[in-house]
């Protein structure tokens, strides 16, 4: 059977690369080879144990690439031609689906629903860190890559922009809202830009590396945060006016983020939450107003399938935003298991990290 070379899960603090088979695919799937991939803060809650997944499963789940090979029902693509494929990889026939829930995608269970059903990349099946992968509902997954845009140009847009976006998108961000970002990593600071392309006429970003402050303050942020030089909730309340902030969007995913971005809203606010978390979350009352400050909490897996990828492709191409230089570094695929020493100890620098075969 031939062999390709993929980044396996191991055990918590181990990621390695070794060979495994070549996906098989059925009628309704794709075999994409891959171009470019990257490595997503999530694939470090996997590495650190925090995530739980299957042992000998190939992480990743943000693949471009060409198509090698199409199941007989795929239909609207054809051999060789570039794509993407979202992290997200609903099959858009379930409940969840069907109810606008499809990132929820609850696919052949009882109910039709189950909470984060549809990523599956890296998480319930193999992932994009190798040389193949399989993507499943190919019709309704793969987007194909517009001519003259490069593979660095859309690979933020299967899982990093998508998810900052709809950090923004599901906060109902209005035309002359002030907004704040909590965490200026990659989804933070797309998140920054999907809120200035949705009308936000101030927004604040917090964090404490001088490298993102600078790339926040370029794609949209008209007042950066350190949190390190003081309260970032003080901070943020005098930039306001003691007013707070119309949406605050916690990016990160840690119980002190999530309460600062809760402590900044104004009463009737809403917290949109994009953050992995790994611990139980606290509410403070004083923060919560007892209940009663009609406040909203919201929560996003980003949206997947093709017509979003083709909206985000859509944006990049316009020249409406330019996400490349997020990307610091890039390591061949033989050389991913330095890519994550570099990436999860966040050394030099880094927000994305291009991997190619």
């Amino acid at each position: 059977m031939p062999k390709m070379k993929a980044a396996i899960f191991v055990e918590a603090g181990r990621i390695v690369l070794d060979e495994k088979p070549i996906p098989d695919i059925g009628p309704l799937d794709a075999l994409v080879r891959l171009t470019t991939t990257t490595i997503c803060g999530t694939d470090v809650h996997i590495l650190k144990g925090e995530y739980p997944v299957a042992k000998g499963l190939t992480i990743g789940h943000e693949p471009v690439g060409i198509i090698e090979k199409l199941g007989s029902a795929v239909a609207g693509f054809k051999e060789g031609q570039r794509v993407i494929a979202g992290a997200i990889t609903p099959s858009f026939t379930s409940n969840a689906c069907m109810c606008g829930c499809a990132s929820q995608d609850g696919a052949g269970t009882k109910h039709g629903f189950k909470a984060m059903g549809g990523w599956r990349f890296g998480n319930t099946i193999d992932g994009a860190q190798a040389e193949y992968i399989r993507v499943p509902d190919a019709t309704a997954n793969l987007s194909p890559v517009p001519d003259g845009l490069t593979d660095e140009q859309v690979l933020m847009c299967p899982d990093i922009m998508s998810t900052g976006f709809s950090g923004a998108e599901n906060g109902s961000i209005r035309i002359g809202d002030t907004v704040v970002v909590f965490a200026l990593g990659p989804i933070g600071l797309c998140a920054v830009a999907g809120a200035k392309l949705l009308g936000a006429t101030t927004i604040i970003g917090v964090d404490t590396v001088p490298a993102r402050l600078a790339v926040a303050k370029k794609l949209g942020c008209d007042h950066v945060v350190d949190f390190k030089a003081g309260d970032p909730v003080e901070q943020i309340m005098a930039i306001t006016d003691g007013r707070g902030v119309d949406v605050a969007i916690e990016a990160l995913g840690t119980q002190q983020t999530f309460e600062s971005a809760l402590r900044s809203l104004r009463p009737g606010g809403t917290l949109s939450s994009l953050g992995v978390y790994s611990t139980d979350l606290k509410i403070p009352l004083a923060a919560f107003s007892a209940g009663l400050g009609d406040n909203k909490i919201v929560t996003s897996l980003c949206p997947g399938g093709k017509e979003r990828m083709r909206r985000l492709m859509g944006v990049v191409a316009s020249g409406r935003i330019d996400l490349t230089p997020l990307v610091t570094h890039r390591f061949k695929l033989d050389d991913i298991e330095a890519a994550y020493d570099l990436f999860s100890h966040q050394r030099d620098g880094v927000l994305k990290v291009a991997i190619t075969p």
